[in-house]
């Protein structure tokens, strides 16, 4: 996209609006972190205050009304967890999307444990109420309204965090662990008649039931508005379509799309758009690519390698294929810069950003420098065009082409690690540098702690990984 000089400016000088961009960044996070707490804290006042400290009058009470509560914030935790995944404009734009989902990862676990441990405790808060062991109880709670919609609720939960380890995310394509993790949906739909047929806990016509019932609207409106409806509505206006494509390497292929209005998009260089393409073998499952060249009112570009069945599936689609899109999405742009330089690390398909918001960028000669890593020839693909702009705009480029060392910094060639090079010997100014790193995530790994052993802040680096 063709953005106005004096927004690009703005963007791109470092110094003034940036420091105040990051602490804002910052503060909106921390800011999140408190409401996750607070919205926990009230869920146990409102159980509370709404009959709970009635129910502390005996040891059975007491063990039933802790897990009771433990369901409440666990459910809680799941509710956010849905709030940060549903690509919402304000979480995204202040945080990133890539924070949001690690904070949605992060509270997999605990919200699961807390639903288990919910059912647990009160297996043993019914059985001391009634002289059964816990056991034996499992009988009479299954009896309960609507107990058998909870625990499929909890069953599918459990795939879903069982498909998101790294183990055993990476024996599944994208497509197939997309379509598990959408469970994840099913799993708070069956929770919710369970919850709401405890009449003692959340009953009818309540403030507390009219709270959880908000809850549950906030969280699947929010999907429904950002990731269903605002992204038809816009794939119906902008009509994309697949104008040709072009073969950029062995297995690495360009994909142009042809639309109209793409500039009222907004998006800027740098960042991504969920794409589906509607073919017979690829309209059921969606792909995650960053545009690999600035936007035109009427073309969208973005460039796929060959990483499994479906990237592979999507880079043969024929010309005229319909393309609906989410987006964009994403900060991994020179709008969160900090600091005079910038340091650019890239590696594999991360050039296809990295490429994008160097064309977007209003840079003075000697402003940036650009590392290009590469374990072939054929993974250069890209490379020429970097060199032009690099040309254009006076921006340094280092390329190093050959397998990762064994001995040395791990994520350079074994010749330079034997010559003794360094991050700081590539970057001499790394120090005063927004570092920008997109690549494979083991790789990425390396050079980030490099990096940060190197005396780099934490703010001043911007990664970008190619991971689920």
């Amino acid at each position: 996209m063709a953005i106005d000089s004096q927004r690009s400016s703005r963007l791109s000088t470092p110094g003034v609006d940036h420091p105040a961009h990051y602490r804002r960044r910052a503060r909106v996070g921390d800011a999140l972190g408190i409401a996750l707490w607070l919205t926990s804290a009230f869920a146990v006042a409102l159980f509370l205050f709404s009959g709970g400290t009635a129910r502390f009058g005996s040891v059975a009470d007491a063990v039933t009304s802790v897990g009771i509560a433990t369901g409440l914030v666990g459910t809680n935790l799941v509710l956010a967890m849905l709030l940060l995944a549903a690509r919402v404009p304000f979480i995204d734009h202040a945080i990133g999307h890539d924070r949001a989902i690690a904070v949605h990862r992060a509270l997999g676990k605990p919200a699961f444990y807390l639903l288990l441990g919910h059912g647990v405790i009160l297996l043993i808060g019914y059985g001391l109420s009634s002289g059964l062991d816990p056991v034996a109880e499992i009988g009479p709670m299954l009896a309960i309204p609507d107990m058998l919609l909870a625990i499929l609720a909890i069953a599918l939960l459990a795939v879903v965090i069982v498909s998101s380890a790294a183990l055993v995310r990476r024996r599944y394509s994208y497509e197939t662990w997309h379509l598990m993790h959408l469970l994840s949906y099913a799993a708070v739909l069956a929770s919710v008649p369970h919850q709401l047929s405890i009449g003692s806990v959340l009953s009818p016509f309540s403030f507390e039931r009219v709270y959880w019932l908000a809850l549950y609207i906030l969280a699947f409106g929010a999907i429904l508005t950002h990731r269903l409806a605002e992204p038809l509505v816009s794939s119906l206006r902008h009509r994309l379509r697949v104008e040709r494509m072009e073969p950029e390497a062995p297995g690495v292929v360009s994909i142009y799309l042809s639309g109209r209005r793409l500039r009222s998009l907004e998006s800027v260089g740098g960042q991504f758009f969920v794409w589906r393409f509607w073919t017979a073998g690829t309209w059921w499952h969606s792909h995650p690519l960053s545009l690999s060249s600035v936007a035109t009112d009427t073309q969208l570009r973005i460039t796929v390698r060959d990483l499994g069945g479906g990237s592979r599936s999507i880079s043969s689609v024929p010309a005229g294929t319909r393309v609906w899109f989410e987006g964009p999405y994403g900060i991994f742009t020179d709008a969160g810069r900090t600091a005079p330089k910038l340091a650019i690390v890239v590696a594999g398909i991360g050039i296809t950003p990295v490429r994008a918001m160097l064309e977007d960028s209003v840079l003075k000669p000697g402003e940036a420098t650009i590392l290009l890593r590469a374990s072939t020839v054929d993974d250069t693909f890209l490379w020429g065009e970097i060199e032009e702009l690099a040309r254009q705009k006076g921006v340094a480029v280092t390329m190093m082409i050959g397998p990762r060392a064994r001995t040395g910094p791990g994520w350079m060639t074994q010749a330079d690690a034997d010559r003794g090079l360094t991050l700081l010997g590539v970057f001499p100014d790394l120090l005063a540098s927004d570092l920008y790193l997109c690549g494979p995530t083991s790789w990425l790994n390396v050079v980030e702690a490099d990096a940060r052993a190197a005396g780099i802040s934490d703010h001043q680096i911007h990664a970008e990984r190619f991971d689920w």
